[in-house]
C-alpha cells in the first residue's frame, strides 16, 4: 500500500469515536433557533406582528416603522441566543448560498459602544457582489447589488450569526438569485390555482405549492477523500477500478445503519431541528456508503431554503465526524448515483390537497382538474422541465439505468389511466342526465377507491403521480430545488390560467353548466397529452424509439438541453407569467452554459494531472521492477528464460501499451481543450461536451486497467474498496 493510502488508513483507524450530542426529544428542539410565528408573538408588538403576517399571507409591503420594530425584536432575540453577528443569507446563481457577516456592534463615541441593528439593516443591504455570476446583466466594475428581506422565510441563528433569508437583485432590478423567480412563480400559481378553485369552493382564498425533497448522499472518510485529488477538486472520482463487491448483493439498501454514519445522522438531525428543518426519514440507500434523508413537506419557498441550508449543515457536521459528504450525482462509476426527488403538490387555505382525491364527486372533479392540468403543463413544456434539471454532474446519472432517463414522461398508473380513458369518452357539448350520473358516480365518484388500490410505482419515470402528489424524480442531488420548482410552478400556473379561460368561454358562449364545461375542457386536454403518458420501462431501448415517434425530446447532454431555456416559447412563458424578463432568462442560460464548460474544463485538467503525474510514474516504477525480475530470470535460466518469464514480459508489454494510451489520449484531450477555450457560450459548451469529454472515458480505461496490473503496494490512489467499505 502506498504511503499516502497507508497514512489515510492509519488516520482513519486510529481515530477516537466522536462524542455525539445528547439525544433530546426532537419536538423539544424544533425551531429553537428560528424567529418563527411563535417567537414573533413573544417579541413583537401586535402591530408589528400583524404587519409581518400580512406580508407573509398577502404579500403586502412592510413600512419602515414596522421594520424598525421587527429589527429591534429580532436583535434582542438573537442576542439572547448568543448571536454576535447578522447576515443577509441569499442564493446567488452559483447554486449555493452566500453570506456577509456584520457585527451588531456599533460605536457611539467617547469610547462607548452599543448593540445595534436597525430596520434599514433588516430590510435591505448592499453587498459587494461583483464576482457573482450575472450573465451580462452587470459590468464587472458595477458591484452594486441589493439583498432584500424575504419575510415568508423566517430568520434563523446558525452558530453565532443571525441569518436573514433575502432575495438578491441588481441595481437595475433584475433578479440575480434563484429565490426571486421562485417567489414570482409561487405567486403566479397561487393566483391561477385560486381562481380555478372558485369553481368548486368559494371559500378558497389562497393556494400554496408544497415541496418535499429527498436528499441522497455519500459519506466518505475525510482522510480517504483528501487523498484523492479528483474528489477534492471535482466532488467525484475521475478514475478507479470497480471494487469486487459493490451493490450487487443489495445488502446495503435499507440495512442496519453503520454506527459511525448513525452518529453523524443524529448530530445532523439535532442541528436540523434547531433550524426548523423538519427531517423525519433516514436510511441506507442502494450503493455502499450511500444514504438518504427526507423531511416532512413544507411550503415550497421554505422547503427550498431548508434544502439549501441543509447541504451546508451536512458538510459542517460531517467534518466534525471526519467524514466528507459527496453530493455529486455520480461520484463512483459502476454503482448508483444520487438524486433529490422533488415531491410537489398544491394545497388550499381550507386544508385541501388539490392533488388528493376527495370524499365526494365534486371533490374528485376538483382533483381531476388539477391532476389533468398538471399533466398537460408537463406535456406542453417537457423540454423546459428537462432543462431545469440539466447540469454537468446530472448528465452522468440520467438514463444510467439507475435513474430516470433524459426523456421526460409522466407515470400515473393503470387505474388512473382507465379513469382518463373514461373521461375521454365524454360527449362534446351538453351532457345528458344519464351521462352526468355515470361520470359523477361511476367514474369520478370512485377515484378514492381507485387510488387506494393503486399502489404500484414506476421507479424509471422522471415525473410520477404517487397517490396525492407528483414526484419529480430526475432532479439531481446537488441541485438547488428552486430551479425545477420555478419551472414547474410557472408552467402549471400558465396551464391553469388557460384552463379557466376555456371553461369560462364554454359557460358564457356555449351556455354549458360549470361541470359540463370542466368535463369538456378536460376531455380535450386528455387527448392532447397522450404522448407524455408512459407506464413502461423508461430504461429500455424500445421506449427511446417510441418516445421519438411520439415527438418527445431526448436531450441527453446539458448543452443540448439548455437550448430550451431561451426559446421564444420559454421567454414568452416567463414574460406572460411575470416570473422572469427576457434579460433574466438569457442571463441564466449564459451562466449555466459557462458553469458547464468550466466544470468539464476542471475535470479535464484534474484527470490529465492524475493520469500523467500519479498513474504513469507509478506504472513505470512497477514496470521497472518487472524488467529487473526478467533480467534476473535470464541470468538464472539463460535461453529458457522467455518461457519462464512469459507472463512478466506480457505484463510489461501491456503496461507499456496503457502508458502510451494515457499519454496519447491526454495530449489529444489537451489539444481539444485549447481549441474549446477559444470559443464562447454555446459553442464552447458544445466543444467541451462533444470533443473534450469523450476522452475522459478513454483515459480512465487505461488508468483503471493499470490499477489492477500494478502492485497494490505502489498504487498511489485510495481504491474503491477502501472508499466504499471502510467504516
Amino acid at each position: 500500500m502506498s504511503k499516502i493510502r497507508f497514512n489515510a488508513l492509519k488516520e482513519t483507524l486510529n481515530r477516537k469515536p466522536v462524542k455525539v450530542k445528547e439525544n433530546k426529544k426532537r419536538s423539544s428542539l424544533f425551531c429553537k433557533n428560528v424567529f418563527n410565528k411563535d417567537t414573533m408573538r413573544q417579541y413583537l408588538t401586535k402591530d408589528a406582528y400583524k404587519g409581518v403576517m400580512s406580508a407573509i399571507d398577502h404579500s403586502t409591503k412592510i413600512d419602515r416603522k414596522i421594520a424598525g420594530q421587527v429589527s429591534s425584536a429580532m436583535k434582542d432575540w438573537a442576542l439572547s441566543k448568543g448571536a454576535t453577528h447578522y447576515t443577509h443569507w441569499f442564493q446567488p446563481l452559483t447554486g449555493g448560498t452566500a453570506e456577509k457577516h456584520d457585527a451588531f456592534f456599533e460605536t457611539i463615541g467617547d469610547g462607548n459602544a452599543i448593540e445595534s441593528f436597525g430596520g434599514s439593516e433588516l430590510v435591505q443591504q448592499e453587498p459587494d457582489a461583483s464576482s457573482f455570476p450575472n450573465g451580462g446583466i452587470r459590468n464587472t466594475f458595477e458591484a452594486r447589488g441589493y439583498t432584500a428581506w424575504d419575510p415568508t422565510s423566517p430568520a434563523f441563528i446558525y452558530g453565532s450569526t443571525l441569518c436573514i433569508p433575502t432575495i438578491f437583485v441588481a441595481y437595475t432590478g433584475e433578479a440575480l438569485d434563484n429565490k426571486t423567480p421562485l417567489l414570482r412563480a409561487l405567486h403566479a400559481v397561487d393566483n391561477a390555482a385560486t381562481a380555478v378553485c372558485k369553481y368548486f369552493d368559494k371559500n378558497v382564498k389562497k393556494v400554496t405549492a408544497s415541496l418535499g425533497w429527498e436528499q441522497e448522499y455519500f459519506l466518505i472518510d475525510a482522510a480517504f477523500a483528501a487523498s484523492r485529488p479528483d474528489i477534492t477538486l471535482t466532488g467525484r472520482t475521475l478514475l478507479g477500478h470497480s471494487s469486487a463487491k459493490g451493490q450487487q448483493l443489495d445488502d446495503h439498501y435499507f440495512g442496519s445503519i453503520p454506527k459511525r454514519a448513525l452518529d453523524f445522522m443524529r448530530d445532523l438531525e439535532q442541528e436540523c431541528m434547531l433550524l426548523g428543518i423538519p427531517v423525519k426519514t433516514r436510511h441506507n440507500e442502494v450503493a455502499p456508503n450511500q444514504f438518504e434523508l427526507a423531511p416532512i413537506y413544507e411550503e415550497s419557498n421554505l422547503a427550498v431554503d431548508h434544502n439549501s441550508l441543509l447541504m451546508d449543515v451536512m458538510s459542517k457536521v460531517a467534518s466534525h465526524h471526519h467524514f466528507k459528504v459527496l453530493l455529486h450525482e455520480k461520484p463512483f462509476a459502476g454503482i448508483n448515483g444520487s438524486g433529490k426527488h422533488n415531491n410537489w403538490s398544491l394545497a388550499t387555505n381550507t386544508g385541501i390537497n388539490l392533488l388528493g382525491p376527495g370524499s365526494n364527486p365534486m371533490g374528485n372533479l376538483q382533483f381531476l382538474t388539477f391532476f389533468i392540468n398538471t399533466i398537460k403543463a408537463v406535456n406542453d413544456n417537457e423540454e423546459l422541465l428537462r432543462a431545469s434539471i440539466a447540469s454537468a454532474s446530472n448528465d452522468h446519472r440520467l438514463g444510467a439505468n439507475e435513474a430516470p432517463p433524459a426523456i421526460i414522461s409522466v407515470f400515473i398508473g393503470a387505474q388512473l389511466t382507465k379513469v382518463l380513458k373514461n373521461l375521454e369518452s365524454v360527449t362534446k357539448g351538453k351532457l345528458s342526465p344519464e351521462e352526468k350520473t355515470d361520470l359523477k358516480l361511476n367514474v369520478v365518484g370512485k377515484i378514492p377507491d381507485v387510488l387506494l388500490d393503486n399502489t404500484d410505482r414506476n421507479r424509471t419515470s422522471p415525473f410520477a403521480f404517487t397517490g396525492n402528489k407528483f414526484e419529480f424524480r430526475a432532479v439531481g442531488s446537488t441541485a438547488n430545488c428552486a430551479k425545477p420548482m420555478t419551472v414547474l410552478n410557472t408552467i402549471v400556473a400558465k396551464q391553469l390560467k388557460e384552463f379557466k379561460v376555456e371553461v369560462d368561454k364554454l359557460i358564457d358562449k356555449k351556455n354549458l353548466k360549470k361541470d359540463e364545461a370542466v368535463f369538456n375542457v378536460l376531455r380535450e386536454y386528455i387527448k392532447a397529452s397522450k404522448k407524455i403518458l408512459f407506464e413502461g420501462n423508461g430504461y429500455s431501448d424500445e421506449w427511446e424509439k417510441e418516445a421519438k415517434k411520439r415527438g418527445l425530446s431526448n436531450n441527453k447532454t446539458t448543452p443540448e438541453a439548455l437550448k430550451a431555456q431561451i426559446s421564444k416559447k420559454t421567454i414568452d412563458l416567463y414574460d406572460q407569467m411575470n416570473v422572469m424578463s427576457k434579460i433574466e432568462v438569457e442571463a441564466r442560460h449564459e451562466i449555466e452554459l459557462e458553469e458547464y464548460t468550466m466544470r468539464i474544463q476542471i475535470e479535464g485538467r484534474v484527470l490529465g494531472d492524475i493520469a500523467r503525474n500519479h498513474v504513469v510514474p507509478t506504472a513505470i516504477q512497477y514496470q521497472n521492477t518487472l524488467i529487473e525480475n526478467v533480467k534476473g530470470l535470464k541470468e538464472i535460466f539463460g535461453t529458457n528464460f522467455k518461457k519462464i518469464a512469459a507472463d512478466q514480459i506480457d505484463l510489461i508489454e501491456k503496461i507499456s501499451g496503457h502508458i502510451a494510451g494515457i499519454r496519447s489520449k491526454v495530449k489529444l484531450m489537451i489539444d481539444e481543450r485549447k481549441k474549446a477555450n477559444k470559443l464562447e457560450g454555446q459553442k464552447a459548451a458544445d466543444a467541451y461536451c462533444n470533443k473534450v469529454k469523450p476522452y475522459f472515458d478513454e483515459i480512465r480505461y487505461h488508468c483503471d486497467k493499470l490499477e489492477i496490473m500494478v502492485d497494490d503496494e505502489l498504487w498511489p490512489l485510495t481504491k474503491y474498496r477502501e472508499l466504499l467499505f471502510t467504516r
